[in-house]
């Protein structure tokens, strides 16, 4: 008979992965054999719902299904009809059931689950021009590592570690409760599958010794306080066969002393005088990427910004994109000292209206009333 997949789950042709994923928890969980003892049918069904699960959860083979029916995904199973070996969603499995359901017929490949090294976090402080222009730099750390001495079996030298017999080499063991089996860690072994007789000097058993270690880590550009960086595998070597854990890099950066960041743009202030404002002049102006000269026009006010374009941080996200704006914001210097002579051409600019402010300027119906002769 030709196979509806839709139907099996209880979804419509235009249904989303999460309702696809949705629709077989509810059933896998309603049909588990575990839950239906003694019930062919269950155990049956179940294994339905695991293979629409398996077509309709991948793109290509729902894609092939919709196209030409069965015939279209029967070819990609292997000897051409599904079987559990062809299941392979164990770890979304264990995450929708939990760990109980993990060996259920020896889906997802048949093995235990080998315990994994510790992820590691630490802190770095990283200055703005790293982030300007990215480094390679150097962290020293501690971190459990698989002992020489033994080779990380925790075994001393000439001898073996010897299967566990309570789990017979597993690192797990099933307990029955209720309708379910549950699979917890071996008591015996903590999970190793191997119990050591004579255990190694150097770390007494564990395989592992904590070391001094040195890693080269590349800060990208554009990053930012909270960034956190990821290094697969540079966390802590797991036990004998299990996997190295990973390494966290949160990042800070410090305070410039010249920029301030506001997201991709940058912000400074640069000084200059009464006579370059009043006058106008031509500004060379440090930037992160060197200086940068431009036009300041007459009557300039304290407080103006120019804008540079492509002068501040550079895209994350983005490899060719142009940086973001350096603002540049006008501090007008007013000196402390001034010669005799200094104060009297300033008093001559006052006298000639120069100090005269906005605020102070007559407006156009006071100068209209004047030259009407009416009284104030």
């Amino acid at each position: 008979m030709a196979k509806d997949y839709y139907q099996t789950l209880g979804v419509e042709r235009t249904a989303t992965t999460d309702e696809i994923k949705r629709a077989y928890r509810k059933l896998a969980l309603q049909f588990h054999p575990d839950k239906n003892r003694g019930n062919p049918d269950a155990e049956e069904q179940f294994k339905e719902i695991a293979e629409a699960y398996e077509v309709l959860s991948d793109a290509q083979k729902r894609q092939n299904y919709d196209r030409f029916g069965y015939e279209g995904v029967k070819g990609q199973f292997r000897g051409g009809g599904f079987n559990w070996e062809d299941f392979h969603h164990a770890s979304e499995f264990e995450d929708i059931f939990g760990d109980f359901f993990g060996s259920l017929f020896g889906m997802g490949g048949g093995g235990r689950r080998r315990a994994r090294g510790r992820d590691l976090r630490i802190n770095l402080e990283i200055t703005l021009e790293d982030v300007l222009f990215g480094k390679e730099t150097e962290l020293s750390l501690k971190r459990l590592e698989n002992c020489e001495t033994c080779g990380g079996t925790g075994a001393r030298r000439g001898s073996n570690p010897q299967t566990c017999r309570r789990c017979r080499g597993q690192g797990q063991i099933r307990i029955a409760q209720g309708f379910f089996s549950i699979t917890t860690t071996c008591d015996v072994c903590g999970g190793r599958g191997k119990v050591i007789q004579d255990p190694c000097p150097d770390c007494h058993g564990q395989g592992r010794r904590n070391e001094k270690v040195s890693i080269k880590v590349r800060i990208p550009r554009g990053v930012e306080t909270g960034t956190q960086l990821r290094m697969l595998e540079e966390g802590e070597a797991g036990p004998p066969g299990g996997e190295r854990g990973d390494l966290y890099i949160a990042l800070a950066v410090k305070a410039h002393p010249r920029y301030e960041r506001d997201g991709i743009d940058l912000h400074c202030e640069q000084e200059v005088s009464f006579t370059q404002a009043a006058l106008g002049d031509e500004l060379t102006v440090e930037t992160p990427y060197g200086p940068y000269t431009f036009k300041m026009p007459a009557g300039t006010q304290p407080g103006h910004r120019f804008r540079i374009t492509n002068h501040g941080v550079p895209r994350a996200d983005s490899e060719s994109a142009p940086r973001g704006t350096l603002y540049v914001h006008i501090r007008l210097v007013v000196p402390k000292k001034l010669t005799d002579r200094q104060k009297e051409l300033l008093r001559e600019f006052g006298a000639a209206g120069g100090d005269e402010t906005p605020s102070q300027q007559k407006g156009f119906f006071e100068k209209f009333r004047e030259s009407m002769g009416f009284d104030h």
